[in-house]
């Protein structure tokens, strides 16, 4: 008995040992040296290809609409079809998307049109929190010193302004104009928008903390065409009726 339990050890012992060294050949080896994974730990970016290179006169705080020189390749005859539902063929719209992609053949009218919706909102929550910062990179001069004067005058009155977009429910160009080098493309923007602004006693002065209101706007984006700088400026800003 004793010895039938003697020669089961040894065989469970060296089918043990023959996993063991199965592993240890598949898992590779610890040396006692390895480093603990930080779950949190940041990660390498992996290395820039070339035609990734950022130039010195990108910012990395503009909300990028495309059009940039670097962008892909399409003729406006590929591409008219894509834009019909952006334009009626033959209006003045349409001519003007045509007349940047003769310059610039990257430029998405789509993509330029979801680009803006992400400069307008962001324009707009960054106006209400005061960060100039973000503002600078988004704006043109004039634009941005309006914009700063206001800022300005509020915090002189202790004012407070925050802006929660529900939702954007319409961004349609209304413009688009190619003057030389210089096109301009203007977005008629509907919105569902809650903006209140406080005193300094936190007492409402303007807007609601809970309505939901609709605001129409009117923005004129801008850019040099055949630029590095891949960035559209705002230029000129209205209400709508």
């Amino acid at each position: 008995m004793q010895n039938s339990f003697d020669m089961t050890t040894l065989i469970f012992l060296a089918l043990a040992v023959f996993v063991a060294w199965k592993l240890r050949s598949v898992l590779g080896q610890k040396t006692g040296h390895e480093q603990p994974k930080d779950p949190f730990a940041r990660r390498e970016t992996p290395p820039m290809r070339p035609d990734q290179a950022q130039g010195p006169d990108q910012r990395d705080n503009v909300i990028r609409l495309p059009g940039a020189a670097n962008d892909s390749v399409a003729t406006a005859g590929e591409a008219a079809e894509r834009w019909k539902d952006l334009a009626p063929p033959d209006s003045p719209v349409s001519a003007g998307i045509e007349a940047i992609i003769r310059q610039e053949s990257g430029f998405d009218p789509h993509a330029f049109v979801a680009g803006a919706k992400a400069a307008y909102e962001a324009i707009v929550t960054a106006f209400a929190r005061g960060d100039r910062k973000a503002l600078k990179g988004l704006l043109a001069k004039d634009v941005y010193e309006g914009f700063e004067q206001a800022i300005t005058d509020r915090e002189k009155r202790g004012e407070k302004a925050e802006s929660n977009f529900v939702s954007i429910d319409k961004a349609d160009f209304t413009a688009v104009e190619v003057k030389g080098k210089t096109a301009q493309v203007t977005i008629a923007f509907v919105s569902q928008l809650i903006s209140v602004t406080r005193d300094a006693q936190g007492v409402i002065v303007d807007g609601s903390a809970d309505q939901v209101s609709e605001v129409n706007d009117i923005w004129t984006f801008s850019r040099q065409l055949g630029s590095r700088d891949p960035n559209w400026l705002l230029v000129a800003t209205e209400s709508a009726a």
